[in-house]
């Protein structure tokens, strides 16, 4: 990828989970200055509040992340979002528009082809694909330790000069328990959407980037910045594309004899 600005149609981000230190804000930062769209989808969990909760955590990179977000809002494209699960205090102001920025529970969008894809962060279905409480609250817990091996893993690997990978994503592919808890929700979150006369579903929730598509059925999950910092984009024609900007920073690096990115 060159170093000029890329444009889409459509824009999806989910997960960021600003004020907690697994944010990849400075990927963040980087794909919101490059990366121009006329629409632009929130899709849940952008500030992780049960984060903040437990201790206050609010670098100057994660407020320059927000105020870019608000500032795309002002210069023109349009900016939905939908709240999460770690953000649903939010969900209290659905129907309401905030600095420019339209908030709302689920929202129809449809794409340049004519596609009507529903857009949902995806929490509400946890009763379904993860059982009971204790199995989520392990679950977390789990996840919350993963986490923070990652956020070692990777500043170990910027200081010895290699690129960045996480240990979350490599986990989650190779162990069979948690690639069918993602198949689960994809199936789930899939045909509840199928249900209501939709032809696709965007989501996040699970940070696991995915497009399936099914018997004429598309199901999209647009990832996460904690750990594939990726995105769910639409082209002018209506084709839906992942991006991972890690991978697309590290080549634009190395097409500029440049080290790659941690």
């Amino acid at each position: 990828m060159s170093d000029s600005d890329v444009r889409y149609r459509t824009v999806w981000i989910s997960d960021i989970h600003l004020g907690s230190r697994a944010c990849k804000v400075d990927l963040l930062l980087d794909f919101l200055q490059r990366v121009k769209c006329d629409r632009l989808y929130l899709v849940g969990d952008v500030i992780d509040f049960w984060a903040l909760k437990r201790r206050l955590y609010w670098p100057k990179r994660h407020q320059l992340a927000l105020r870019k977000i608000i500032e795309l809002a002002g210069q023109g494209t349009e900016v939905i979002y939908i709240p999460g699960n770690h953000d649903e205090i939010m969900r209290d102001y659905a129907g309401l528009e905030l600095l420019g920025i339209a908030l709302h529970l689920e929202h129809v969008h449809v794409t340049a082809d004519g596609k009507r894809l529903l857009v949902l962060h995806g929490d509400r279905f946890d009763h379904i694909c993860l059982g009971p409480s204790m199995t989520r609250l392990i679950g977390c817990g789990l996840y919350a330790a993963l986490s923070v091996a990652n956020r070692y893993l990777s500043q170990c690997r910027r200081v010895m000069g290699f690129p960045y990978w996480s240990l979350a994503t490599y986990i989650k592919g190779n162990l069979s328990a948690t690639n069918q808890l993602i198949n689960r929700y994809a199936k789930t979150v899939s045909s509840d959407a199928r249900q209501q006369g939709f032809d696709g579903v965007v989501c996040g929730h699970i940070h696991q980037p995915q497009i399936l598509e099914n018997d004429r059925f598309i199901y999209c999950n647009d990832g996460d910045w904690t750990e594939s910092c990726s995105a769910l984009t639409e082209t002018f024609t209506g084709a839906l594309h992942l991006v991972e900007w890690t991978v697309e920073q590290n080549a634009r690096e190395v097409e500029r004899g440049l080290p790659r990115a941690a």
